[in-house]
C-alpha cells in the first residue's frame, strides 16, 4: 500500500534548516564566482544502484525553496523500487538555484533512500510469517520524522515516535520501581485507557511475571535467543503481542520471524544504514 506522503507544511523547517546550512552567510561563493546571472540549465538525479527510493519529496522542496521557479518533474514517488541509471527527479531553471539545492537535496534523498533499502531487506526476510519489521527511535537528532517516514517506504513499521506516545518500561524503569509487580500496579493507577502498555522483559520467568500481573499490552523480548524467543511464544499463546529486539541481524531475520513473535525492532534501520548512491548530473 503507497504511503501517504507528509504535508510540505511539516517538512519546510527541517528544509529551510539545512539550506540554510549549507549557504552560510554569503550563499554559494563557487556558483556566484564562476556562473554568469541567468545562467539556465538542466540536471537529472539519477540512483547509481538499486534499491528503494525516499526523499523525493523533500528534494523536489529543497530546489523549490531555493526558487520557487525551478522546474521540478519526479519520475519517481517515494517507495518505489529503482534499478541503477533509473532517472528519478529532472530539474529545470537558473543554474544558480538548481546548484545552491543541489547538495542538500542528495543528501536527504540519499540518506533517507538507503534507509528505505535496508528496511526492504530487512522485510523480505519476514516473508510467509506474520511479524512485522518496526524501527526504533535511534534516529538522527532533528531527523526522526522523515527517517521513521523512510522506514514506512521500506515496507516497515513505525515504533512510538516519542516518550510521549506510549509505556514502554524498560529494564531500568524495573530496577527503579521495585520490580515488576508493583510498577504493573502504578500504571494500572495512573495510565490514560487510551494509552498502551508495553515492557521489556529479559527472561521467560520475568514474562510469566507480566502475565500473572497483567496491565500490559505488548512484551519487548530483549537480546533473547531463537528458541528462547519460540518458547516466550507458546508460553504467551497470544494474550500479548510480542516484540523481538537485540541482536536483530539480516541474517537472523528469518529464523526470528519464524518463531511467531508479531514484531522484531531494528535499529539498524535508521543508525546504521548505508547512504543511496544518488547523482545529479547536468
Amino acid at each position: 500500500m503507497p504511503v501517504p506522503p507528509l504535508p510540505d507544511l511539516i517538512l519546510d523547517p527541517l528544509v529551510r534548516a539545512a539550506l540554510l546550512e549549507d549557504l552560510g552567510t554569503s550563499g554559494d561563493l563557487t556558483t556566484r564566482t564562476v556562473i554568469p546571472p541567468g545562467t539556465r540549465t538542466r540536471a537529472r538525479l539519477t540512483s547509481r544502484e538499486a534499491g528503494v527510493v525516499s526523499g523525493m519529496q523533500i528534494a523536489r522542496m529543497a530546489f523549490q525553496l531555493v526558487d520557487p521557479a525551478l522546474s521540478v518533474t519526479t519520475h519517481c514517488l517515494d517507495g518505489a523500487r529503482v534499478r541503477p541509471g533509473e532517472v528519478l527527479m529532472e530539474i529545470e531553471g537558473e543554474a544558480a538555484a538548481l546548484f545552491a539545492a543541489e547538495r542538500v537535496a542528495l543528501n536527504f534523498a540519499g540518506r533517507l533512500s538507503g534507509i528505505a533499502t535496508t528496511t526492504a531487506a530487512y522485510v523480505a526476510e519476514t516473508q510467509g510469517t506474520a511479524a512485522r519489521i518496526t524501527c526504533t527511535r535511534k534516529t538522527t537528532p532533528g531527523l526522526r520524522l522523515v527517517e521513521k517516514q523512510a522506514v514506512l517506504h521500506g515496507g516497515g513499521f513505525n515504533h512510538r515516535f516519542s516518550l510521549s506516545d506510549a509505556i514502554l518500561v524498560k529494564d531500568n524503569h524495573i530496577a527503579a520501581a521495585g520490580g515488576i509487580a508493583p510498577l504493573l500496579r502504578a500504571i494500572r493507577a495512573q495510565a490514560s485507557h487510551m494509552v498502551r502498555v508495553e515492557i521489556e522483559v529479559d527472561s521467560l520467568d520475568q514474562l510469566g511475571e507480566v502475565l500473572e500481573d497483567g496491565g500490559a499490552d505488548a512484551v519487548l523480548l530483549d537480546n533473547m535467543s531463537t528458541e528462547t524467543l519460540r518458547a516466550a511464544v507458546a508460553m504467551t499463546d497470544g494474550r500479548l503481542r510480542l516484540e523481538a529486539s537485540g541482536s536483530m541481524r539480516l541474517d537472523r531475520i528469518a529464523e526470528v520471524a519464524a518463531t511467531g513473535v508479531d514484531y522484531i525492532s531494528v535499529g539498524a534501520l535508521t543508525h546504521s544504514a548505508p547512504t543511496l548512491d544518488l547523482g545529479l548530473d547536468i
